[in-house]
């Protein structure tokens, strides 16, 4: 079982990658910021907090504003690099019927939590398991009622779920700039109506969660983008 290594690559993300992330989540922020009618300094006040969560430690005002600075500067480059999909070579999968499950060191121990994720295996080998700075524990699993039996015995367990999920896992080739895939999806399945619901980001896969009626054709769009 490789969770210890899955662990590091979810929480080992640098100030950028934080910034970026949390802008991305906030189409009302990122929208502001491609058409540049944004504080940069203002907006780092106000994302402060949430940087500082994810990161695990206190993080400088500048730090941040110059992160901001230079996701900002991406959408300029970007126009750039249109001619050549930022996903070429992209390998995609889809996969539907995806229960989100969080939950916190506040609900169970870590040793309770372990058990759990090795009972993991005998149901779903492919699931995705996140631990972000705060403590909190998010995982991708498919929706089987075993797996739901798993977690009975917590008494707020159906605070647990998010049904009628799918996900998308992208794996983009390491020697590609990945800097900058998240926006240009994200941007991508906002012109076609489609809204992602999350995203998590690992070393070797970004993998986007959205509603399971828009995953396919989010899916389509997303393989035209890499075969145009």
């Amino acid at each position: 079982m490789t969770l210890y290594n899955d662990v590091v690559r979810a929480t080992n993300i640098s100030v950028p990658e934080a910034v970026r992330e949390i802008i991305t989540r906030n189409r009302s922020i990122y929208d502001c910021m491609k058409m540049d009618v944004i504080n940069y300094t203002a907006l780092a006040v106000k994302i402060q907090p949430e940087v500082e969560r994810q990161m695990g430690n206190p993080v400088n005002l500048n730090t941040i504003v110059v992160a901001i600075k230079r996701y900002a500067d991406s959408f300029e480059e970007k126009e750039d690099i249109k001619s050549e999909s930022v996903l070429k070579n992209a390998r995609l999968s889809l996969t539907d019927g995806i229960l989100d499950i969080k939950f916190s060191t506040n609900d169970m121990n870590k040793k309770e939590a372990a058990s759990l994720l090795d009972k993991f295996e005998q149901y779903d080998s492919d699931y995705d398991f996140f631990r972000m700075a705060d403590s909190t524990f998010r995982i991708l699993t498919e929706d089987l009622v075993d797996i739901r039996r798993m977690f009975d015995s917590f008494p707020s367990a159906k605070n647990f779920f998010n049904t009628g999920l799918a996900k998308i896992k992208i794996r983009i080739p390491q020697e590609q700039n990945r800097s900058d895939a998240v926006s240009y999806v994200t941007e991508i399945l906002h012109n076609n109506g489609i809204e992602m619901q999350n995203a998590f980001f690992s070393q070797d896969d970004i993998i986007l969660v959205l509603r399971e009626e828009d995953a396919s054709k989010a899916y389509e769009i997303l393989r035209a983008e890499i075969t145009r």
